[in-house]
């Protein structure tokens, strides 16, 4: 979402951009004209063919056009790592002479490095990533991913922007209210979100509660997360919904605070959404949005711990005047700090100021 809204905006701007992208749909396939330019919200998009349906994105099309297309444009922007796709198209382009800018998307950070094939990773980022990342711009989300980066590669230079997060535009009303702290987790379901900390806390709650828990993921891990809220009788306290698409606005708004506890998160798209919405957040310390929330008292912190997670909801119970004044009050700061104007005036900034120098033009 957030790539796709900063090529459109960038369009907007009267910014020529093309995306390149594989036809990777999940495990399936995108069913598109491969190799063909498309008109895609304004923005020209051309889809490649992978030959591998595994992360790996193998797409021996793109990088083809990539070597042939990269010298008509000032910057190439890789948005991700740990592909085929993104490591042989930064090669590409470097080896072309076109400075590169690369978001990561929170796939460097150390928790990265140490969860799945990490041995493999640390082999790849030796021998390919780090001399490749080195000799590339980095943009980063927020302060966080920065500092978990600078000790991991040195580029020509770090710039900090946030995300675009898609908001609605109408306004939602009849917030409900009662005796029950309504709390949401809203992500995708996986481990690093530490979904499993927040349902280990909930039989420690001594407060009238109900979760509410919106997403997929695997259904194995899923189904462990049902057996922990069997095993501690609290399954009668959670509504699983799956899925949301628009509607999680209104999910977001008919609750009192949004919890994620992740182990890792460069940026946050839901703590955005969940502020837009007036609802305040409780956010683990690695977070990327976790400093924005401190510096303007729109929630809480908690450690990667389920009795502090559950001491934190206990205590924001007693808080109805703080969670009032954040309903009243991040709408407005979120609109205004997240507006899509500002923020692509300064994508443009970080791309003019390595054309205007030239850039480190140097190939490999």
């Amino acid at each position: 979402m957030s790539i796709s809204m900063l090529a459109e905006q960038l369009v907007k701007a009267s910014i020529y951009t093309e995306v390149y992208a594989t036809t990777a749909n999940g495990k399936e396939e995108l069913q598109v004209a491969p190799g063909k330019p498309q008109n895609i919200d304004g923005v020209s998009v051309t889809y490649f063919r992978r030959f591998t349906k595994d992360h790996t994105h193998f797409s021996p099309g793109l990088l083809a056009k990539l070597w042939k297309s990269c010298r008509q444009f000032d910057v190439v922007h890789i948005n991700a790592w740990w592909n085929t796709v993104s490591v042989l198209s930064c090669l590409i382009a470097l080896i072309r002479g076109v400075p590169v800018f690369v978001s990561s998307r929170g796939t460097l950070s150390s928790y990265s490095f140490q969860n799945k094939n990490s041995g493999i990773k640390g082999l790849i980022h030796r021998l390919i990533g780090r001399p490749l990342l080195n000799r590339c711009y980095i943009h980063v989300t927020s302060n966080r991913e920065e500092e978990g980066l600078v000790n991991i590669i040195n580029p020509y230079s770090f710039t900090t922007i946030p995300n675009f997060v898609k908001l609605p535009f109408k306004e939602f009303t009849g917030r409900k209210s009662g005796s029950l702290l309504r709390l949401i987790f809203l992500s995708r379901i996986e481990k690093k979100k530490g979904l499993d900390l927040l349902m280990e806390a909930l039989p420690q709650l001594t407060i009238p509660y109900h979760l509410t828990i919106a997403g997929d993921g695997e259904t194995d891990y899923i189904n462990s997360l049902k057996s922990i809220a069997n095993k501690h009788n609290v399954a009668e306290h959670i509504t699983w919904t799956g899925f949301m698409g628009e509607d999680k606005f209104n999910l977001l708004y008919n609750h009192d605070l949004l919890v994620l506890p992740s182990y890792d998160e460069n940026f946050g798209n839901v703590v955005i959404e969940s502020l837009s919405q007036g609802t305040a957040v409780l956010l683990s310390p690695f977070v990327g949005l976790q400093r924005y929330v401190a510096e303007h008292n729109f929630g809480w912190e908690c450690s990667l711990d389920a009795t502090n997670i559950a001491d934190r909801i206990n205590f924001i119970y007693s808080q109805q005047d703080e969670l009032m004044r954040i309903r009243d009050t991040a709408p407005v700061a979120i609109r205004s700090d997240f507006d899509g104007q500002q923020l692509v005036s300064r994508y443009i900034s970080m791309y003019s100021s390595i054309i205007t120098t030239g850039g480190h033009q140097e190939s490999l």
